[in-house]
């Protein structure tokens, strides 16, 4: 079975996480897509695999013992910013022109919305009827991710021994949680759950969410002179004393932001929540001081108690942890290479499991799997990149340089 028909049957299982969900993982129906993917791993031959008590997938294709142990890790879930539920997901043929993804609700995917899409002509995409998103990210991980065992599995040539690992709830950030790490036994690791054909990420951000509590007093309109104290215009003045330049919209590449994720608010009461990010450590430092300094003045100005700012790191750039062993990197480039790729190192703008398992003593950079528009419904995948994907993989555990 090839990794893009292994694609269509996972899409059809709606995995969405739910951040709000205190359990493990998050959503029972992940745990229905982890029940067929470990009857799809012991039919196919991989005599170990099973699912933990919290979703978690393991398994082993074993190999030469002189050669290292290698993991190869994708989460099941898909993120909550777009319906995950019933997908009608079909390969059409890319010559450039507008792609009509549905006829009824007349919803086209077009190369001048998304640029990136000149990459692909003369290629198959899989795509959805434009109501929900694919899924790709990052069941395109694991289909190729199993393509590549089963190709070990029937194969002669001398490879690593290969662990796998398929983890929920990563697009809530909880993928590495309860990974189990001590039995894992890889002596380094990739996450295949990044996007366009060639790249490998082996930086992200330094992560942090902060809530900012306001408190206010009510009191009747008419009566309020020199007594009212409204939290919701103390939140916009908070809001207001953060950098413009420093916002999401604004930023790229290497440049950090502060971004307000949701608020919530009346008189007497309003909540700010915010994520802030940065791949240099001391510029995200800054951006956490500047929140604390912003309530210290607020508090200053209106009474001590009014702003309560709560950050929270949540995760570290994985590069301190990856550039000692740079030669995880330099195999995976040179993998690519032989697959017909042209490898690049570009950084995450965001978070990964591999940041998480990189700093619990597991090098883990991210892979390419060929995917492009993640968390939206313009989602779409090359069947020819899944393909260059799944040979990069064979190429990572084939190869016999250390």
């Amino acid at each position: 079975m090839t990794a893009s028909e292994r694609l269509l049957r996972y899409v059809t299982f709606d995995t969405q996480s739910k951040e709000e969900s205190e359990t493990c993982p998050s959503t029972d129906k992940q745990k229905i897509f982890g029940a067929a993917l470990v009857e799809e791993m012991l039919a196919m031959g991989i005599q170990d695999a099973y699912m933990d008590k919290d979703g978690y997938i393991y398994g082993t294709v074993p190999g030469d013992p002189s050669l290292p142990t290698i993991g190869l890790i994708a989460h099941m879930d898909t993120a909550p910013d777009a319906s995950g539920a019933n997908i009608q997901a079909k390969i059409l043929p890319f010559d450039g022109s507008d792609l009509c993804l549905n006829q009824e609700k007349q919803i086209f995917l077009r190369e001048q919305d998304y640029p990136i899409l000149a990459n692909s002509r003369g290629k198959h995409l899989i795509v959805t009827d434009g109501t929900t998103l694919l899924g790709a990210d990052d069941k395109a991980g694991i289909a190729e991710i199993l393509t590549a065992a089963e190709y070990l599995l029937n194969s002669k040539e001398k490879h690593a021994t290969l662990r796998i690992g398929f983890t929920p709830d990563e697009e809530i950030g909880r993928g590495a949680d309860r990974f189990n790490l001590k039995d894992f036994g890889a002596d380094y690791a990739y996450t295949a759950d990044g996007g366009t054909l060639g790249e490998i990420e082996y930086e992200n951000f330094n992560g942090a969410s902060a809530t900012v509590e306001i408190a206010g007093l009510n009191i009747h309109p008419g009566s309020a002179k020199n007594k009212m104290v409204n939290s919701q215009l103390i939140a916009m003045e908070f809001q207001s004393m953060l950098p413009v330049h420093q916002r999401p919209e604004a930023t790229e590449g290497y440049e950090g932001f502060v971004m307000l994720l949701a608020m919530e608010g009346q008189v007497e009461h309003t909540t700010l929540r915010y994520i802030i990010r940065d791949h240099d450590l001391e510029k995200f430092q800054q951006k956490k001081d500047l929140m604390a300094e912003i309530a210290a003045f607020l508090n200053r100005k209106y009474g001590e108690g009014t702003v309560k700012a709560t950050i929270q790191d949540s995760y570290y750039n994985m590069r301190e942890k990856v550039e000692p062993v740079m030669y995880v990197v330099e195999r995976a480039m040179a993998a690519m290479e032989r697959a017909g790729m042209t490898p690049r190192a570009v950084p995450i703008r965001g978070g990964t499991d591999g940041a998480h398992l990189s700093y619990q003593g597991l090098p883990c950079p991210n892979l390419c799997t060929g995917g492009e528009n993640f968390h939206g419904r313009f989602e779409f995948i090359p069947v020819e990149d899944m393909e260059q994907c799944t040979r990069m993989l064979i190429e990572i555990l084939t190869g016999v340089k250390v």
